[in-house]
């Protein structure tokens, strides 16, 4: 027994210098690439919007800037995962590396408000194309036993990522120009594609998925619901008008309940779950928070560098700092909560989520205060109850679907979050231009602004807190029977 479990552990043990000789580790730092490329440019726009808006106006369009660009990611991921049983993975990757270097280059040279949106819808297909392309290959190209430890690093290139994005958005506006910014990502996927045809030569890499069975069709009819309800709550919040405005946002969330509805009809295509938001169990209930806490914290990173320029005279390199600290909180704290045990893992869940409702509640009264060290306290509150929480709630969904939808529960997850990220990008366009930024960027406008963009979110981080609650009942009812 002992020989046996000594043999396991030490198979499952990575040889990191035999992995760098076969040219495996060096392929592998490759792959990832994609991943560091795609975050880092997600999480960098925060800090080049202010100078972005003062080029090119159309501060009413600025929610539209991260929801168009998850709103590509997402289709873009979706489908990545299923043409490789058509395209060869090396194809593939060199496909979505040209795009996302498209994307980029469009952008840096936008000379309107609107050609910079159709640059990041282009940025967010090949971005996330490449995100998923980058899970594909550790799939197809390393060993099943050392996947564990490659996912590690992943998880680890995306945590700096998301904090050195708007630190490199911050730096490049201050010392050059935000174009520049989105030159430099030009620049990478342009690198990328070109190294794809030498790097991906290995039989895996140049052909298409052997598959035993017929690929899963393809979602169109989801997620054309989803890129229609997404574009129309989008659009009730440019040129605010009441009766126009709120049919927009209307048929917007219709079309959003259509998505999921179709989506749960669709078995062989879907891209979550059974019972999505039953709180009847862990998951639907886990999956509520995923969703309200998604929507509900995106507004910092789209506005608040924004807010705090436009109010307070803040510099771009402090506001790069203080959301870098939000992602640092969440990547430490993320370490630091791993090895808690199991049976304090949903009050774990709680502690998270009630951090991540103090942090938002916060913004609302310290942006328009303009007080650094308490927005920090905030920021810190935020991505630290992100990095308390996430991990245990990723877990707890998991565990609580159906065995044949386990799979299915991990990847809904990064899914739902998207999807949240787009709807929150554009109610909070709403909000905005509902406030005061309709009628174009200054002190009085932002002054408006800022409150109620936060106040309006306090509801869905509320309803967060409570579905994590509802997580943890079940935990704590048996120890009171006990007691």
């Amino acid at each position: 027994m002992t020989a046996a479990s000594g043999n396991k552990v030490a198979s499952n043990r990575v040889d990191w210098r035999a992995l760098w000789a076969s040219g495996d580790l060096a392929r592998f730092c490759f792959v990832s690439l994609g991943i560091l490329l795609h975050a880092t440019n997600e999480t960098m726009v925060a800090t080049v919007m202010p100078a972005m808006v003062g080029d090119l106006a159309g501060v009413q369009l600025v929610g539209w800037s991260l929801a168009i660009y998850e709103l590509g990611a997402i289709v873009a991921g979706a489908a990545a995962g299923r043409l490789v049983s058509y395209v060869a993975l090396r194809s593939n990757m060199m496909i979505a590396a040209l795009l996302y270097a498209i994307g980029a280059l469009i952008c840096a040279t936008a000379p309107s408000m609107p050609l910079f949106l159709a640059g990041r819808l282009v940025e967010g297909l090949g971005g996330g194309a490449l995100v998923s392309l980058a899970f594909v290959s550790v799939e197809r190209l390393f060993p099943r036993n050392i996947w564990p430890q490659l996912f590690g690093i992943m998880s680890a290139i995306w945590g700096v990522a998301a904090f050195s994005g708007p630190m490199l958005g911050a730096l490049m506006t201050e010392f050059l120009s935000w174009r520049w910014a989105f030159g430099v990502f030009t620049l990478g996927g342009a690198a990328m594609a070109l190294a794809s045809f030498i790097v991906l030569d290995t039989p895996e890499a140049r052909k298409p998925q052997a598959s035993s069975g017929k690929a899963p069709p393809f979602p169109y009819p989801a997620l054309a619901c989803l890129a229609l309800s997404v574009v129309l709550i989008a659009a009730a919040g440019i040129d605010i008008a009441l009766l126009r405005s709120s049919l927009l946002l209307l048929l917007g969330l219709i079309g959003l309940a259509l998505f999921f509805c179709v989506d749960a009809l669709r078995p062989q295509s879907r891209l979550f779950p059974s019972h999505l938001f039953s709180w009847r169990s862990p998951l639907g209930s886990g999956m509520t928070m995923v969703a309200a806490f998604s929507v509900a914290t995106c507004t910092f990173t789209i506005y608040g560098p924004l807010l705090l320029t436009t109010l307070h005279g803040i510099p771009i390199l402090t506001t790069g700092y203080i959301i870098a600290a939000e992602s640092i909180a969440w990547s430490i704290l993320s370490i630091l909560i791993a090895n808690a045990p199991l049976e304090r893992e949903r009050l774990i869940i709680v502690v998270g989520a009630m951090m991540i409702a103090s942090g938002l509640a916060g913004f609302a009264y310290t942006i328009p205060a303009g007080s650094i060290p308490l927005i920090l306290l905030c920021a810190l509150l935020q991505g630290g109850g992100f990095g308390v929480c996430w991990p245990f709630l990723t877990r707890v969904i998991v565990a609580s679907a159906r065995d044949s939808e386990q799979t299915i529960a991990s990847a809904a997850v990064p899914t739902m979050q998207r999807i949240g990220y787009a709807v929150g990008a554009a109610l909070a366009g709403i909000v905005a231009n509902a406030s005061g930024f309709s009628e174009g960027l200054n002190h009085e406008a932002a002054a408006g602004v800022a409150g109620w963009l936060f106040l309006a979110f306090v509801p869905l981080g509320i309803l967060g807190c409570i579905a994590a609650l509802r997580i943890a009942l079940p935990a704590l009812r048996p120890q009171q029977a006990a007691g």
